[in-house]
């Protein structure tokens, strides 16, 4: 995958993430065919950037309970 311009990149805080204890996840879901992800508490530190339809099956598995320990 090519270098993706995230100058453009609408945050968002996920859903689920932490209230209390600043586990914080921002979501980017604006971007043409792809999703971005970053630490909200250090943005700086850059974003996982996954086709859009990777992170649709990996949110499923979340909902599906696949990642509980």
């Amino acid at each position: 995958m090519s270098m993706i311009d995230l100058s453009q990149a609408q945050w968002r805080k996920a859903t689920r993430s932490g209230q209390n204890n600043g586990g914080c996840v921002e979501i980017a879901a604006n971007l043409p065919g792809v999703a971005a992800v970053r630490d909200s508490v250090h943005p700086d530190r850059g974003a996982h950037v996954v086709d859009r339809s990777v992170f649709a099956a990996f949110l499923e598995d979340v909902k599906a309970g696949r990642y509980d320990i």
